[in-house]
């Protein structure tokens, strides 16, 4: 073998893993304007929208970071699946998986999205490696407990993290538009709306395929 075909093949070798593109965090509205029913279109709609051919092609791609917040009222946001190393359509099975089974942890408390974007944003000192940083927060209503969520925005911009929503209309008027100028942030940050919980599991698949693919793409 010569010389340089050795070295081409060390270099091969020695290569280092695919770095993380995409640290995603999903955070899940659990309040109490959620019901039992809507909790399990939400886990079962986020399981089937990770699956989803070209959202799983995308996160493997990206050798993407994915972990689950639950959040409700002050004091009560819960990091219910820490961060899982999305590698191979196996990982994200395993994760939809965890999803489809991850029990709620509370029912009757009030609605405290800046709280929910606090917890969410230090989570991500666990993956600094990973390029983009986005907060996926899904709600049915507007912050009435705990900070605005305007007030996490400076940290949130400083730390280079993008809070995107999906906005579940229905309990509330013009609920799109207090997500639109109290909670998302970053550059190219965007709500997808739901018109009630039925319609859940179509809008989280476009909103991933929304944050994971157009992203990637840009890479190429």
């Amino acid at each position: 073998m010569s010389l340089l075909r050795v070295l081409a093949f060390a270099g091969f070798m020695a290569a280092p893993a695919a770095a993380c593109d995409l640290a995603l965090l999903l955070a899940v509205d659990v309040s109490g304007s959620v019901s039992r029913e809507e909790y399990r279109i939400q886990s079962d709609g986020l399981a089937a929208a990770l699956r989803d051919g070209l959202v799983a092609e995308a996160l493997i791609k990206a050798q993407a970071r994915v972990a689950l917040v639950q959040w409700s009222g002050t004091s009560r946001q819960e990091v219910t699946i820490p961060w899982v190393a999305i590698e191979s359509y196996a990982d994200l099975d395993v994760l939809a998986a965890r999803i489809e089974t991850d029990e709620r942890l509370w029912r009757d408390y009030s609605t405290a999205i800046g709280e929910a974007l606090a917890i969410g944003e230090a989570q991500f000192a666990d993956v600094p490696d990973c390029r983009r940083r986005v907060i996926d927060v899904s709600g049915d209503g507007s912050s009435n407990e705990g900070q605005e969520p305007r007030e996490r925005h400076a940290a949130l911009r400083a730390a280079g993290i993008t809070v995107n929503a999906l906005v579940i209309e229905g309990s509330e008027p013009d609920l799109d538009v207090y997500f639109w100028e109290n909670v998302i942030i970053g550059e190219g940050a965007f709500i997808i709306t739901a018109n009630g919980f039925a319609e859940y599991p179509s809008a989280i698949r476009r909103k991933l395929i929304r944050e994971t693919t157009q992203q990637v793409a840009m890479l190429d």
